[in-house]
């Protein structure tokens, strides 16, 4: 049984200016999930997981919490269907 899935996430709260997105992107890669994370103009972070179920639920909740100085109000997810189309983690702009 394939357990991959995709998920969107929107973090919000104080979540730009504390590196948020290179600390994503090592937790990503230290769980081996792929895809992207970037800073949208309303002040919030956007990402994108794909991996294993169990992985991108472990990304996810390090999201929920953050880098040090970040302080995460909201972790909105949705899911959508897993593509395969990513080979590792990106920040992107």
């Amino acid at each position: 049984m394939d357990s991959n899935v995709r998920a969107h996430a929107i973090i919000s709260g104080r979540v730009q200016g504390v590196f948020f997105r290179v600390e994503t992107k090592h937790a990503a890669d230290g769980f081996g999930v792929f895809g992207w994370v970037r800073n949208r103009r309303d002040g919030t972070v956007e990402a994108l997981f794909e991996g294993d179920q169990d992985r991108v639920d472990a990304v996810l909740g390090w999201c929920k919490e953050g880098p040090a100085h970040a302080q995460v109000s909201d972790v909105k997810i949705d899911w959508e269907d897993y593509t395969g189309e990513f080979s590792g983690f990106e920040i992107t702009y």
